[in-house]
């Protein structure tokens, strides 16, 4: 799921970790807008406000969506940077450090929430949108650009289109394609709604507040146990077979 790149990955290995992450951008993405009443997964919002506060001459006041944009840009970039940095290096999987840094983004803000009042909210959003932005360019790079989790309007407009393809595909092999590639798109925007549901739930109902996120945190922490465990039992299957077969 989170190791096989390129010809090796399978659409069941994509299905995977869109479930996974989507499921947990729509946790934080309801945590943070119930805590600090702000988007946490996309800037497109944060976007029109920044153009809003420009236009009017307010230029202080779009500093802070300016820093939103920024940290979910910078996430991505850092991301990226470390994916190309240590992909070279064959005993490490590098998409597990850009997993790490947003758990344990996700855990220090509810660590921090226990203080009382979070003072400066504004880094909260910042680092939340960061997270969001490790997450939605590691997905991206494992996937080929096929698996996007963090928001949804580029979702809604490629299952539109591949909707619409449906009724012009003339061989079975382009429809079984393209129903593929609309169940994933199903799978991640039920998923990141399923995600938004139970966050909402256990924030408000179960008064969990921003605990939620470390739902989320230990859903990524099993799932690259989950992942690393399956790979070392595939290793240690095929040495055992190649070993019976020299015997």
């Amino acid at each position: 799921m989170f190791r096989h790149q390129g010809k090796s990955r399978t659409i069941k290995h994509n299905l995977r970790i869109a479930t996974i992450l989507s499921f947990v951008a729509g946790i934080v993405n309801v945590s943070g807008f119930l805590a600090f009443n702000q988007l946490t997964t996309n800037v497109t919002g944060h976007f029109a406000l920044f153009i809003s506060d420009v236009a009017n001459f307010e230029f202080w006041k779009g500093t802070v969506y300016f820093l939103y944009i920024f940290s979910f840009l910078f996430g991505s970039f850092l991301s990226s940077f470390l994916i190309e940095k240590f992909k070279g290096n064959g005993k490490l999987n590098v998409f597990v450090l850009p997993t790490l840094i947003e758990c344990l983004i996700l855990v220090t803000i509810a660590m921090l929430s226990y203080t009382g009042d979070i003072k400066y909210p504004d880094l909260m959003v910042c680092s939340l949108l960061f997270a969001m932005g490790l997450q939605n360019s590691f997905v991206t790079k494992i996937s080929n650009a096929i698996v996007r989790t963090t928001h949804l309007t580029g979702l809604f407009t490629d299952l539109g289109i591949e909707l619409s393809q449906l009724f012009f595909t003339k061989t079975r092999y382009e429809r079984s394609q393209l129903k593929t590639t609309i169940k994933l798109r199903v799978y991640i925007i039920c998923f990141f709604f399923l995600g938004g549901i139970i966050g909402g739930f256990l924030y408000s109902r179960l008064n969990l507040k921003l605990n939620t996120l470390v739902i989320g945190a230990i859903i990524l922490l099993i799932s690259l146990f989950y992942d690393d465990l399956r790979y070392q039992l595939i290793r240690t299957k095929r040495k055992y077979k190649q070993r019976k077969i020299t015997i």
